[in-house]
């Protein structure tokens, strides 16, 4: 270190000692983020996070056909921008296959609406991006379809674009849960499978959002270690300071990873981090949505990351029960995902999943280096 430096940090430590500038606290910070890791930090996630409900009418024939389905699915978010612009940093998005296009341009529920002699619901496609080949986004195929935004390629452009506005964002947890299976209905669009060669079009179409240098890859926390699994344990996620500005694909379902790791031995040039098996080889990421506080915990303390749902199915936020949220948020679980953050409370009761004191994300409560410093990582929500 030349001496220059040492006084300019010497400088900057007197001046923040003094109560100092804000040059002061950001060269603090600037070094808090070389010495606390990805996984050292906890934010809040949005469920389902393109999610924009039913409109009207079709609400309506909900109320009437199938008032139970209406209870868990009655929930929705703004554009992922605002909820990122609220403080939200891990956002979930459902993508199916749609090779040819067009397989999921004539949703059932239209013509239901019609039949039942309900007024028409704002126009479903106005722009026709359903009819193009290419990754939809949607929740249900042919009941649940509204989304803030239509396809994959736009979600994340909408991403991107939040992320360049604010290039000293901390990192933002992408999770791609991937739709299909047999559908509930026997009349419904059967989505198309997750192959091999689908999922490598999945990397090509996020790799046509985000460029290399944008992205944390497995790759990125591999490096020179035989296995994923191996660099994890060994503590070798990013810093801060490497992953601030940039994003981190996670995959949801755990029963595709052998699809996706063919031919990719611990995630070699993929994109996604896989929802692994702790202790698999390409293990860097595992969910634990019923999982208890000392599992969460431990699988934290062995250097994975983990993301917990602290709600679900509209239950917790139509009576204001805080168990589950209490116990997401006092485990170490970096991500804790809900359908209520700060921004988006509950319309029934008070219920509302957000860090103390507005903060945007908090050192883990489990992992956190001694000395790191919440307000550090990031400006509160209420600052902004």
């Amino acid at each position: 270190m030349t001496i220059s430096k040492v006084t300019g940090i010497s400088l900057a430590l007197a001046l923040f000692a003094m109560g100092g500038s804000a040059l002061a606290q950001q060269m603090t910070a600037a070094q808090q983020d070389q010495r606390v890791h990805v996984n050292e930090i906890q934010v809040i996630g949005s469920h389902n996070s393109y999610h924009a409900g039913f409109p009207p009418s079709a609400r309506k024939l909900m109320e009437m056909k199938n008032p139970k389905g209406l209870h868990g699915l009655d929930y929705q978010h703004a554009p992922l921008a605002d909820q990122l612009s609220g403080g939200v940093r891990q956002i979930e998005i459902d993508v199916y296959a749609d090779t040819k296009g067009g397989r999921y341009a004539h949703p059932a529920i239209l013509n239901m609406v019609a039949k039942a002699g309900l007024p028409a619901d704002p126009e479903f496609d106005p722009h026709h991006v359903m009819d193009k080949p290419g990754f939809k986004v949607l929740h249900v195929q042919d009941i649940d379809v509204r989304s803030t935004c239509m396809t994959l390629i736009a979600c994340l452009t909408d991403v991107r674009s939040w992320s360049k506005q604010h290039p000293q964002h901390l990192p933002i947890f992408i999770l791609i849960e991937t739709k299909e299976g047999k559908p509930e209905l026997p009349t419904s669009t059967t989505p198309e499978p997750f192959t091999a060669p689908v999922f490598d079009a999945l990397d090509k179409e996020i790799r046509s959002v985000f460029k290399p240098k944008e992205m944390i890859t497995p790759d990125d926390v591999r490096g020179n270690s035989a296995t994923l699994v191996e660099a994890v344990h060994a503590g070798k996620w990013p810093t801060l300071a490497e992953a601030r500005g940039k994003v981190i694909f996670l995959m949801d379902q755990r029963h595709v990873e052998p699809i996706y790791t063919e031919g990719h031995p611990s995630l070699r040039g993929r994109v996604l981090f896989t929802n692994a098996e702790p202790g698999a080889p390409d293990a860097a990421f595992t969910e634990e949505n019923d999982g208890s506080l000392a599992e969460i915990d431990a699988l934290v303390k062995q250097g994975y990351l983990v993301r917990t749902r602290s709600d679900e199915s509209t239950d917790q936020a139509r009576t204001d029960d805080t168990t589950r949220r209490d116990l997401a948020l006092s485990s170490g679980a970096q991500m804790i995902s809900t359908d209520y953050p700060a921004s988006e409370p509950s319309r029934w009761t008070k219920y509302v999943v957000e860090l103390p004191n507005g903060l945007v994300a908090r050192c883990n409560p489990v992992t956190k280096p001694a000395g790191c410093v919440d307000k550090l990582l990031a400006p509160p929500i209420s600052a902004r």
